[in-house]
């Protein structure tokens, strides 16, 4: 397994981030991981920013996806979501290119639709980074306008 856990250093870096969540967020956490891994299995996996994260290449600074819990959700992230197809109407909208998905923590995560969007992400990455002033720009005037 490739988990990139350069920050934290301990373990696999799923087992270190269900030590900190109750048992409900941990079970979609683990849905979720096994829905990220299969449908990305050449990204790494560390703790960054406090999120369980998922990059190409280490590269923590362009995060592919993450996932993290509040008190009512379960929220898989996209750093640049609002480049995603969103078929399911689920992305809300976070910071200016940050979309995130909200899932119910006593939930079953739709592994597929998980994996789609996760390919989605990860087919939109060079373009994101090759235009990232663009993107945040136009993402940030749209924001203005909500």
């Amino acid at each position: 397994m490739n988990t990139g856990n350069a920050e934290v250093g301990m373990g696999d870096p799923l087992d270190e981030y269900l030590a900190i969540y109750d048992e409900a967020a941990g079970r979609v956490f683990v849905q979720l991981d096994a829905a990220i891994r299969q449908a990305a299995p050449e990204l790494n996996t560390a703790i960054k920013y406090r999120l369980l994260s998922y990059t190409v290449d280490q590269d923590w600074r362009h995060w592919v996806c993450a996932v993290n819990a509040t008190k009512s959700a379960v929220c898989l992230r996209f750093l640049w979501g609002v480049l995603l197809d969103d078929p399911l109407g689920v992305l809300r909208p976070g910071t200016s290119t940050l979309m995130t998905w909200d899932m119910p923590r006593d939930g079953d995560v739709d592994t597929a639709a998980v994996m789609t969007y996760v390919r989605n992400a990860l087919a939109t990455r060079d373009h994101f980074l090759a235009n990232a002033e663009e993107i945040s720009a136009a993402a940030r005037a749209r924001a203005q306008t909500r």
